[in-house]
């Protein structure tokens, strides 16, 4: 992504401390709203330094295997075989949950359907349906815009409708080509943060649907704040933050300010969402 090329440059401050030299790396959900408090943070640590990246879940949790990085952003849990890995290289660690996300299915602006069911969306994004027919009565291929499976979001979406995706559907590097592709394509669906879709505006050319998680029950859109607070969106979740405790005493400034009423108030109005106490 390109925006990935810029975040390595704006939090990277000379800093002859390497106690105070922080280094983020993983989810491309998190990317944007981790910069944000980083920046934040910055004005009142000036002595310390933050470099950020994306790259997924799977790559920033690689890097805390390999020792490349303090904190591991994640849009998923660990999985069994990456906890069998931190135990048999010694690496304990602490796990912070410090916001949570919603997922936001979009389509063409023009798209003829403002909702869609999570048993229709499962057949739509694994394959079942090839073309929009049994939805919309059009028969026009589907073009599925997804992520790679290194992508925490990939892993979210596939584990909530149990399913594997459709071979066919496009790998894209983030949340910004996704959208980018479904603004020219009126056939096409992806799956994108929807904090991503609250800080670029929601007067773009695509359409978030709204999500219905039972038959009879209602359509929720991510969109929605006092659904999101009310847990009533089938596709949120948790957002990760894995510290190896060699690390923890460097970066214990920077979460304690993800805690406080500054960062808590960066996480909501960068379309987050805090998490309950």
């Amino acid at each position: 992504m390109r925006y990935l090329l810029c975040l390595l440059i704006i939090l990277l401050v000379s800093c002859s401390d390497a106690g105070k030299f922080i280094k983020v790396k993983g989810s491309d959900t998190e990317v944007k709203l981790a910069v944000s408090l980083a920046e934040n943070f910055y004005k009142v640590h000036a002595d310390f330094s933050v470099a950020i990246s994306g790259g997924g879940s799977g790559l920033g949790i690689a890097s805390l295997l390999n020792g490349q990085t303090d904190i591991a952003n994640s849009s998923r849990p660990l999985n069994a075989e990456e906890i069998v890995l931190l135990k048999a290289k010694g690496i304990p660690i602490r796990t912070v949950i410090f916001a949570e996300d919603a997922t936001a299915f979009i389509v063409h602006k023009d798209f003829p359907l403002d909702s869609i069911d999570v048993m229709s969306l499962a057949k739509v994004l694994n394959g079942q349906y090839k073309t929009w027919k049994p939805l919309t009565g059009k028969d026009i291929q589907i073009n599925i815009y997804g992520r790679q499976s290194n992508s925490g979001t990939h892993s979210f979406i596939r584990s909530k409708l149990k399913i594997e995706f459709s071979r066919d559907a496009k790998e894209m590097n983030g949340n910004a080509q996704i959208v980018e592709g479904i603004k020219h394509d009126r056939s096409g669906i992806g799956y994108v943060g929807a904090g991503y879709i609250l800080n670029n505006g929601t007067e773009q050319p695509i359409k978030v649907l709204k999500i219905i998680a039972k038959p009879g029950s209602i359509a929720i859109s991510p969109l929605d704040i006092k659904a999101i607070a009310a847990h009533q969106y089938y596709f949120q979740r948790p957002l990760y933050q894995f510290i190896p405790l060699t690390s923890w005493n460097k970066v214990s400034a920077f979460i304690d300010f993800e805690k406080s009423a500054a960062g808590q108030k960066i996480i909501t109005t960068s379309g987050y969402y805090i998490i309950p106490k």
